[in-house]
C-alpha cells in the first residue's frame, strides 16, 4: 500500500511574474482608467499587506483572478448597457442611512 494520493491534486492558479504589470498597462489603457487604476491599486496594496502577514499569495492571485475577470468582460458588459435593456425592476436601490437599522 502506497501513502502517495492516487490522484493528481489540484495546481492551483499561479500567474506569471510579470501578470500584475502586464495588467496594471492594460488597465490604464481602458477608458476606465481613471477608476479602476486606483481601484486596482488599493486592492493590490491591500492583498500584498494580507499576503505579508499570512505568508500565503492566495490574495494576490485572487485579486490579479477578478481583475483580470473585469477587464476581459468589460466588452460584453458595455453591449449590455449599450443596448439599451432595462433592468432597473431587478436592481435594488440603495436605503437611505436614516432609514437603516
Amino acid at each position: 500500500m502506497s501513502a502517495q494520493p492516487d490522484h493528481a491534486p489540484v495546481t492551483p492558479y499561479a500567474p506569471a511574474p510579470g501578470a500584475p504589470a502586464e495588467l496594471l498597462g492594460r488597465l490604464r489603457a481602458d477608458r476606465r482608467a481613471p477608476q479602476w487604476v486606483p481601484a486596482f491599486e488599493r486592492e493590490w496594496t491591500a492583498a500584498l499587506e494580507e499576503s505579508r502577514g499570512t505568508f500565503s499569495l492566495a490574495a494576490l492571485y485572487e485579486t490579479l483572478q477578478v481583475w483580470q475577470a473585469r477587464l476581459a468582460s468589460a466588452p460584453e458588459v458595455d453591449a449590455f448597457v449599450a443596448s439599451g435593456y432595462d433592468d432597473s425592476a431587478f436592481v435594488e436601490t440603495a436605503v437611505p442611512r436614516s432609514r437603516r437599522r
